[in-house]
């Protein structure tokens, strides 16, 4: 079971698409939220979620209070599920507060080819079998669209190698959760070890 962690939909159940697609585990996420919550990246954010599955991260951040929220995957299933999870998350919304979500069944480079940004918050969640190449390209795309303080949160096999990564982004840290490692990657000069918390 896949559920909203913490926010107005909080303990609320996502639904899953029925294969290809590997759902962060909830230990992880809220990990994951926990921090983004300690360096105050999430309040009226814009956010990507790209690989999306079942969009439980995008709508994690939504559910906590980011103003604008997209769930990308090519996948028909997956994004017909993110839809239906996207409307259940915001008819939880309080009145008037419902944040902006919508689902894109493009392509991940696709959509960062003619999206607009700055993006605040980029969730990046692979199949484990993605090639290192196409990693590298999906980063590369985004630094053009992330905002001078944007995050990128990229979630991966922890047997594998941090992928290249382009001129204008740098590693701040990575944690490794069992065999999930996430690397925090954020905008070059942006890096601040003193706001990273656990």
């Amino acid at each position: 079971m896949t559920r909203i962690i913490s926010g107005f939909a909080g303990s609320l159940r996502l639904a899953v698409p029925p294969s290809g697609t590997r759902p962060t585990s909830d230990r992880v996420r809220e990990a994951i939220f926990s921090a983004l919550e300690a360096r105050d990246a999430i309040e009226g954010m814009r956010v990507l979620d790209l690989y999306s599955g079942s969009g439980a991260l995008g709508l994690e951040a939504a559910s906590r209070g980011a103003s604008e929220v997209v769930l990308v995957d090519r996948s028909p299933a997956a994004a017909r599920v993110g839809r239906d999870n996207a409307k259940l998350v915001g008819r939880a919304a309080p009145r008037g507060g419902a944040p902006h979500i919508t689902v894109s069944s493009s392509p991940v480079q696709s959509f960062l080819g003619g999206t607009v940004g700055p993006w605040d918050l980029v969730f990046l969640d692979p199949p484990y079998d993605l090639g290192g190449a196409e990693l590298t390209h999906n980063l590369e795309a985004l630094v053009g669209v992330l905002a001078d303080d944007g995050l990128v949160v990229l979630e991966r096999s922890a047997r594998d190698p941090l992928p290249e990564l382009p001129v204008g982004l740098e590693l701040e840290r990575t944690k490794d959760y069992g065999d999930t490692a996430v690397h925090w990657l954020v905008v070059t000069g942006a890096a601040d070890a003193d706001s990273a918390t656990d």
